[in-house]
């Protein structure tokens, strides 16, 4: 019987979350232009993009270039969270099953009375073999990019 893995990181983050959210819930088109370097092209196949069943064709970087089909499965705009499910390219030769769940958190500080903003990510996958390594590369390159799209969102105070 396989078995589903999991794996997960935060990281606090500098702009506003809402924001933060809003990117990957309703601006992913902006994602190749804040971050060049790692996402070549979102291309839209199914529904709007932006909804639960939109699926979406992502060309990246990770080292090498890599082709990845996922659908959004689940959206929740009260906990700023949304899960990806790759359902087709180059991550599926490696993973039977392969999601990912974006969670923008906002935790208040007690003691100064300041709000901390972090954005989580978790990976719940299901490996093709026993020899395909843990995800730790793909936690590592969506924490890199939500650390870019902060940053521009930072920078810019963009609305």
């Amino acid at each position: 019987m396989a078995q589903v893995h999991k794996l997960e990181v935060e990281a606090e983050i500098k702009s506003c979350p809402d924001k933060l959210f809003d990117v990957y819930k309703n601006k992913a088109y902006l994602m190749p232009q804040i971050c060049p370097d790692k996402i070549h092209s979102i291309q839209v196949l199914e529904s709007d993009g932006k909804s639960v069943g939109s699926v979406r064709l992502w060309t990246y970087v990770m080292g090498v270039s890599v082709i990845a089909k996922d659908r959004i499965g689940a959206v929740d705009e009260e906990r700023r969270s949304i899960t990806f499910e790759v359902v087709g390219g180059d991550v599926t030769n490696y993973f039977n099953n392969f999601k990912a769940t974006l969670e923008v958190l906002i935790s208040d500080d007690q003691n100064n009375n300041n709000h901390n903003y972090k954005v989580k990510w978790r990976l719940e996958y299901e490996k093709a073999s026993e020899d395909v390594a843990d995800p730790h590369s793909h936690l590592h390159f969506l924490l890199n990019i939500s650390a870019q799209i902060d940053d521009y969102l930072f920078k810019n105070h963009t609305d």
